[in-house]
C-alpha cells in the first residue's frame, strides 16, 4: 500500500494525472454545448401549444356551453380534495392564480395542484416533526413541547408553498426585468420603422429570446391572445397581469391608450424607453453606494488579519528569537 502511495506521488505520476485530468475538462467544456437543450424553442414550442388550446377552448365554447357528464374527465385525489373542502374559495384561488401566472404557471391542473398543497403540506409537516420529536427526542422533549413543535411545523407548512412560488416568481420577474430595456428599445425600432404591433411583438420575442426567455415567452403569448381575442385591451392587461412588474404596466397603458385613442405610440414608447434607461442607471448607482458598507464587514474579518500577521509576522519572530 504504501509503495503504492509512494508511486502515486511522484512527480512525473502527478504531471501525467493533471495532464489527463485537464484533457478531460477541455473536452468536458467544448462538449457541454451540444448536450443542452434549446430553451427558448421549447418555451415558444409551449407557448404555440397554449395558443392552441385556448383557440380550441373558445371555439368549444362557441359550439356548445354544456359539456356532458360522460366527456368529463375522471377527478383525480387533488381535485377531489379541493373541490370537497372548497378550497378554491378558501384559499382565494383568483389571487393565486395570478401568482401562478406570474410564475409561468398558466394550466388549471397547476392551480389545483397549489390549492392542494397549501392544505396537505401543513398537515404533513406537522405530523412529521411531531412524529420526530416523540422518537428521537422522546425522553429529553416533553409532550406539550411536542405539541408545540408539531403547530410551528404546521405553521411552516402553511407558508411554505407560498415562499417557494415566490421566489420562482421573483426569479422570473428578475430576469424580465434585466432584458425589458433591451426589448423595449426594439419594439421603439420597430415601430418608427412602420411595423404593425403584433409583427413587431413577434420580432421583438423572437430576437429577446436570448437574453431572456419568460420575457419571450410572454410577448408570443400575448400576439397570440391579439390573434384571437375580441377585446384587444384584454390581452395587453393581461400581460401586464402576468408579468406583474410597475415598468411593464406603464408600457401596456401606453398601448392601451394608443389602441383606443389613437395616439403615436413611437413618441409614447420612446420617453418610456429613456425613463426606463434613467430607472436602470439610478439603481446601478444605489447598489453601487450601497457597496462600501457592505464590504466592511469581509474586510474586517478577512483582510485586516492578513495585513496585521504580514506586517507584525516579522517583528514577533525576530522577538522570539531574542528571547
Amino acid at each position: 500500500m504504501l509503495e503504492i502511495i509512494k508511486s502515486l506521488l511522484k512527480v512525473e505520476v502527478l504531471i501525467t494525472i493533471l495532464t489527463g485530468m485537464a484533457a478531460f475538462a477541455t473536452v468536458l467544456t467544448v462538449a457541454a454545448p451540444l448536450f443542452e437543450n434549446d430553451k427558448l424553442k421549447t418555451r415558444i414550442k409551449a407557448v404555440g401549444l397554449e395558443r392552441d388550446k385556448l383557440r380550441a377552448a373558445q371555439r368549444a365554447t362557441l359550439i356548445s356551453t354544456e359539456t356532458r357528464l360522460r366527456d368529463r374527465p375522471k377527478a383525480d385525489l387533488a381535485s377531489q380534495l379541493v373541490e370537497a373542502l372548497n378550497l378554491r374559495r378558501v384559499f382565494e384561488a383568483e389571487a393565486s392564480r395570478d401568482l401562478l401566472r406570474q410564475a409561468g404557471m398558466r394550466s388549471e391542473r397547476n392551480l389545483i395542484v397549489f390549492l392542494a398543497a397549501r392544505f396537505a403540506v401543513p398537515l404533513i409537516l406537522g405530523a412529521v416533526v411531531f412524529i420526530y420529536s416523540s422518537t428521537v427526542f422522546a425522553d429529553r422533549v416533553a409532550p406539550s413541547m411536542r405539541i408545540g413543535a408539531a403547530g410551528f411545523g404546521m405553521i411552516a407548512g402553511y407558508y411554505l408553498p407560498t415562499i417557494f412560488l415566490k421566489n420562482l416568481v421573483t426569479k422570473r420577474q428578475n430576469s424580465i426585468r434585466r432584458a425589458w430595456s433591451d426589448a423595449l428599445d426594439l419594439l421603439l425600432i420597430c415601430v418608427e420603422s412602420g411595423m404593425a404591433i403584433e409583427p413587431a411583438l413577434q420580432r421583438v420575442a423572437r430576437e429577446i429570446g436570448s437574453a431572456s426567455v419568460p420575457l419571450a415567452e410572454e410577448l408570443s403569448l400575448t400576439v397570440a391572445e391579439l390573434s384571437y381575442l375580441q377585446e384587444r385591451r384584454k390581452a395587453y392587461e393581461n400581460l401586464g397581469k402576468r408579468i406583474g412588474l410597475g415598468q411593464v404596466k406603464s408600457v401596456v397603458t401606453s398601448l392601451i391608450q394608443s389602441e383606443r385613442y389613437g395616439t403615436p405610440l413611437g413618441t409614447a414608447l420612446r420617453v418610456l424607453a429613456q425613463e426606463n434607461r434613467d430607472m436602470r442607471m439610478s439603481e446601478a448607482e444605489k447598489k453601487a453606494a450601497a457597496l462600501p458598507p457592505k464590504l466592511t464587514v469581509p474586510m474586517i474579518l478577512f483582510f485586516l488579519p492578513v495585513i496585521f500577521v504580514v506586517i507584525l509576522g516579522p517583528s514577533i519572530i525576530l522577538v522570539m528569537k531574542l528571547k
